[in-house]
């Protein structure tokens, strides 16, 4: 009798109890909240990331492609007695995938430049005409259209030297807004004569 009094007391003393379902279903649910909220949190910010790193990457691309194609040769004619480059012509066209640009000689924002430089001298903002050969009526040179661009060669004056000589290298900057600038970069030929074609 004793023997099983002592047993019930010390059941009682080490008071075991026992985990329920119950509980085990909340813990269970608790860790599985906890997990899809950091999962949601590592996800979402990972596709901000690649998003804004996408962005970017277009941005780059934007900036770093030709808007404009040269198409044809740059032809230089020459007048006076000697004859002296006076005068420079070449046609542009929009390169695939380019947006519109503003060829308006008169525009004074997001309009193209035009700078000149030979051996001598940087000739800063140009000015150049546009003739189209294609185009809607507008100023905007657009997929499919073709501009023809006149330039009024620097001429030496006074103390200026610009003039162009035989086998004198040349370039025309033309910087596009929101693009890459393209270079026109010639030679003149060992002879000057009234028309020059350098292809």
């Amino acid at each position: 009798m004793l023997k099983s009094i002592g047993r019930i007391f010390k059941r009682l003393i080490r008071e075991e109890k026992g985990v329920t379902g119950l509980e085990t279903a909340i813990i269970l649910i608790a860790f599985v909240i906890v997990a899809s909220v950091f999962a949601f949190v590592v996800l979402s910010t990972g596709l901000f990331s690649a998003e804004r790193g996408k962005e970017t990457v277009f941005a780059g691309l934007q900036k770093a492609q030709a808007n404009l194609e040269l198409h044809g040769s740059v032809v230089v004619t020459a007048s006076g007695n000697p004859l002296a480059p006076d005068n420079m012509v070449f046609s542009l066209g929009l390169a695939a995938g380019g947006r519109p640009v503003n060829l308006d000689p008169a525009a004074t924002t997001n309009s193209v430049i035009m700078n000149y430089i030979d051996g001598d001298a940087r000739v800063a903002d140009i000015n150049y005409t546009v003739t189209w050969i294609q185009g809607d009526g507008d100023n905007l040179l657009e997929a499919g259209e073709l501009a023809e661009i006149g330039i009024a060669l620097p001429i030496a004056s006074g103390n200026n030297s610009y003039n162009l000589d035989p086998n004198e290298p040349f370039t025309v900057e033309v910087i596009v807004p929101g693009g890459s600038t393209m270079l026109i970069s010639r030679t003149m030929p060992p002879a000057i004569d009234p028309v020059m074609d350098l292809h």
